[in-house]
């Protein structure tokens, strides 16, 4: 059965709202598509307005160094450069933890808001894909959480809809990878591989094109002496590892006898550090001495138009919009676009075009809508936005999506399995019980004349068929006693309101989009 024109928002976006509704009464699902792919970067002013008037709590109690501090501040490091923020990565000086991971909590704040918020749909479920594509956790290296704010807005949000090249290079000099992957420490003689290897295996070539268990040495690679190898080894790997030395930022650190680095958090590129020598990284060679900057950026160009990225990004965004084992003909087709736009500065706007204007995706069968726009989309059903809480990363978590906190640069895995497990699926319940829970307590002068008047008001707004309205009454009704009863959101009500709507909501008819 094919995807109506509102579910086709609903898989592609997070939940319709009345201006998508209009827009597609006007435009059609074509019309609509176009419309998020042209919409700015720039927070609306809705958006904006409505983060300039929240508050997050920060608490911690007194220590050597520090008083104590309990109170609710507005989000205020979310737009700084990183200069203005890296005095939070002065370890030398005694901080509280919840100052340094302050700008962690307060895009996590901003991303819960966006999602609920904003009529960018599209850019919203396009970043969460690159959030995991280009993974960083902010629990596994200090640094990471104080850069995240410029991570996710500066490099992910501004180029999810342009060029993969691009972004690429953006991710290669961001602060969050170079801590997280351990570039920023890389020198010659050793270098350290870990960021070479994910660039290859994860960001761009994938692990299909890892072709060492076949071959272990560069020549017998198929098409690698014509300089078009067909996927890549561990000696690419090394090889690209050498390229990226010297690749790091500013944190103060030892250069030379009398020179160390500015501590100011900023790309930098530390030619001290740099091997300069010859390389060769799949099949190309790399002239000796070259410019700053120049191996690594070479290195960024054999992988961004290498035909295995191409198949490789299209394919996985195939799963994310598609079906986990997404059809080879569409697979196929994406990857040409994306390779005849691979220059293009909207390259990844013309993907995500295709995939998502395609037959294959309007025949997709419903999945299990991810937990981040699951939360966001109850807010939106409903027309409530709920104040930002460090309870709600946690709900997030027990439902199975941390962000910035997946423990392997892999990220969420997009296999639907995981997120249907039972364990996250019992978590899923229990967090939509709370989640409505906090949506009534924004709502608690309402009063509905009848039980059955209740169930029928939320089944329509949750836009969910008849049957499931009668269902809840009936469920209600032995909770209460009576059919007829008045109800509302009083708060002695709230928790036996928030079941019946967990059920209702709980209809796959809603979980899935």
């Amino acid at each position: 059965m094919a995807l109506s024109e509102l579910n086709k928002v609903n898989r592609a976006g997070i939940r319709a709202g009345t201006a998508d509704i209009q827009r597609l009464a006007k435009d059609g699902w074509v019309g609509w598509v176009k419309g998020q792919l042209q919409m700015p970067v720039k927070d609306s002013a809705e958006v904006a307005a409505r983060m300039s008037e929240v508050t997050l709590p920060i608490e911690y109690e007194a220590s050597d160094g520090f008083p104590a501090r309990k109170e609710n501040c507005p989000l205020q490091l979310l737009h700084k450069p990183i200069r203005d923020l890296w005095h939070l990565a002065d370890w030398e000086t005694k901080m509280p933890w919840a100052e340094r991971v302050r700008p962690a909590d307060e895009l996590h704040a901003a991303t819960l808001l966006r999602a609920t918020l904003s009529e960018a749909q599209l850019r919203e479920t396009v970043t969460d894909f690159w959030r995991d594509h280009f993974a960083v956790n902010r629990d596994a290296v200090e640094d990471v959480a104080i850069a995240l704010p410029t991570y996710d807005q500066d490099v992910l949000r501004v180029h999810a809809l342009g060029n993969f090249r691009d972004m690429l290079e953006a991710v290669a000099s961001s602060t969050a990878m170079l801590a997280y992957l351990n570039n920023a420490s890389s020198k010659a003689s050793p270098a350290n591989e870990n960021y070479a290897r994910e660039l290859l295996e994860l960001h761009s070539m994938g692990a299909p094109a890892y072709l060492n268990a076949t071959f272990d040495r560069w020549r017998e690679v198929p098409g690698a002496l014509d300089g078009k190898p067909e996927g890549f080894i561990d000696q690419d790997v090394y090889e690209a590892a050498r390229a990226f030395t010297g690749w790091t930022y500013c944190g103060g650190q030892y250069v030379s006898e009398g020179v160390n680095l500015p501590n100011t958090g900023e790309f930098t590129y530390t030619e001290q550090w740099h091997d300069p020598y010859q390389k060769r990284v799949l099949g190309a060679e790399f002239d000796p001495h070259t410019a700053p900057l120049a191996d690594g950026r070479k290195v960024l160009d054999l992988v961004a138009f290498h035909p295995a990225t191409a198949h490789y990004v299209c394919y996985r965004l195939c799963r994310r919009f598609v079906a986990d084992k997404p059809p080879p003909d569409l697979v196929k087709s994406a990857a040409q676009v994306f390779t005849n736009a691979a220059v293009a500065k909207d390259q990844l706007a013309q993907v995500i075009a295709h995939i998502l204007l395609s037959r294959e995706f309007a025949d997709a069968a419903p999945r299990l809508q991810r937990p981040l726009f699951l939360f966001a989309s109850m807010q939106r059903s409903v027309g409530v936005v709920l104040p930002p809480e460090q309870a709600h990363a946690w709900l997030l978590n027990g439902m199975g999506h941390s962000l910035y906190g997946w423990p392997s640069p892999a990220g969420h895995p997009l296999a639907s399995a995981y997120w249907q497990s039972p364990g996250h699926l019992v978590r899923r319940w229990r967090g939509m019980s709370e989640i409505w829970t906090k949506i009534m307590a924004q709502n608690a002068d309402r009063e509905w004349s009848t039980i059955t008047g209740f169930a029928q008001h939320w089944a329509d707004t949750l836009g969910l068929d008849a049957d499931l309205a009668a269902q809840s009454a009936i469920l209600l009704a032995k909770e209460f006693g009576e059919s007829e009863r008045r109800v509302s959101f009083k708060e002695s009500e709230r928790w036996t309101m928030a079941q019946a709507l967990t059920i209702l909501s709980a209809s796959p008819s809603y979980q899935t989009v």
